[in-house]
């Protein structure tokens, strides 16, 4: 099989692709898979590390504002849709995959000029603009979450298979989980919550948790909190003018980033995150609680669409990032931490969305395409 999948700007496109293009060469060995993105996005790290090739046009995001830049972006992106289409005349592939985001506007448009077969791989609750307007162009269209079926009015067909995550559920004996938290200087009896912003992290959660371990909040719970590379040092000089030393604080593990991120969300308890599309799918996946901070101001509010998801089912706790402080945070996960009962009822919750054999599920459908 020959495929292109069109894939850039963040994460939550460029990994669910990968993980396409995974599972049809688990499938198919002898598969050739190229990925269309730009020279900005994570996709110039993510793609060539994961041993495919990244052919790069020039395209951007459309907004209806008008000014000369934007005209210029609507020029470049245009222009990049003839660019795409010389990459796919070489390349002659069986079907062209789209991961969500504006590269796929380009690569779309010129894909259908050639009269390729097209998938497009929705992840939010609430579809991007490029999914909803490229919609009646595909073949088909793979949704993550059932409620942004009706979001998409002008797909020929609609196929509900999910979000490929690397993260699983991992049963840790008592024993083995003990021995995990003590490793990192924390204590088996407490519950644990996990807080994290992101690859990046998140300011306004920094704030807060720099609030509860400067006031001492958390003597019911502990803390496992990436802070994200770029604050670390920040938040180091934070704390320090509270007298707290980064590396020594009572009931908490501060790290820069997690590496190991599926061990730490098995042994978590609680998880305190933004909610995007990836977030929401692991936290479904290992059945966990969660407290989510949306993060505001993204295409169409799309985060507090897919944190509603679990909100709606009593699996998770929605606070707005414009109403977060440290009051506030620590009271839900205080509520949760010292309720067993309703940490296990969010958690069993949490688990009734989550969806097995997503990877089987999309190759599936590549390959109903591919044969017709």
């Amino acid at each position: 099989m020959r495929v292109i999948i069109a894939a850039a700007g963040t994460g939550g496109h460029i990994n669910p692709g990968l993980a396409i293009a995974n599972k049809i060469k688990e499938e198919e060995k002898d598969s050739e898979i190229i990925f269309i993105g730009t020279d900005r996005g994570l996709e110039n790290d993510l793609v060539p590390r994961a041993g495919y090739e990244l052919k790069r046009i020039e395209a951007y995001g459309l907004s209806k504002e008008i000014s000369i830049s934007n005209l210029k972006k609507i020029c470049k992106t245009l222009r990049a849709t003839g660019k795409a289409r010389k990459i796919i005349r070489e390349f002659k592939p069986d079907i062209i995959i789209g991961a969500g985001g504006y590269i796929c506007g380009p690569v779309v448009w010129a894909g259908k000029k050639e009269n390729i077969p097209i998938i497009l791989h929705e992840s939010n609750a609430f579809p991007g603009k490029a999914v909803k307007t490229l919609a009646k162009k595909a073949n088909t269209v793979l949704i993550s979450f059932e409620e942004a079926r009706n979001r998409i009015p002008h797909a020929k067909n609609i196929v509900f298979t999910g979000t490929p995550v690397k993260i699983k559920k991992i049963d840790y004996s008592k024993e083995t989980k003990e021995k995990k938290l003590k490793e990192i200087n924390l204590k088996p009896e407490l519950p644990t919550v996990l807080i994290f912003g992101g690859s990046q992290g998140a300011q306004k959660i920094n704030e807060a948790i720099i609030g509860i371990l400067g006031d001492k909040l958390n003597k019911d719970y502990q803390i496992i909190w990436a802070t994200g590379p770029k604050q670390y040092d920040i938040i180091k000089t934070e704390l320090s003018k509270k007298n707290i030393d980064i590396t020594n604080v009572k009931n908490a593990h501060i790290v820069p980033y997690i590496y190991n991120m599926e061990e730490i969300m098995n042994l978590s308890d609680i998880i305190v995150a933004r909610s995007g599309a990836m977030t929401i799918t692991e936290i479904s996946n290992l059945g966990k609680p969660s407290i989510l901070i949306p993060l505001p101001n993204v295409s169409q509010d799309h985060q507090l669409y897919n944190a509603k998801v679990l909100e709606n089912i009593g699996a998770a706790k929605i606070i707005l990032n414009n109403e977060l402080n440290k009051d506030n945070l620590n009271a839900e996960i205080e509520k949760i931490a010292k309720d067993p009962k309703l940490m296990k009822q969010m958690g069993e919750k949490a688990l009734l969305k989550s969806v097995k054999d997503v990877p089987d599920k999309i190759y599936k459908e590549i390959k109903k395409i591919v044969k017709k």
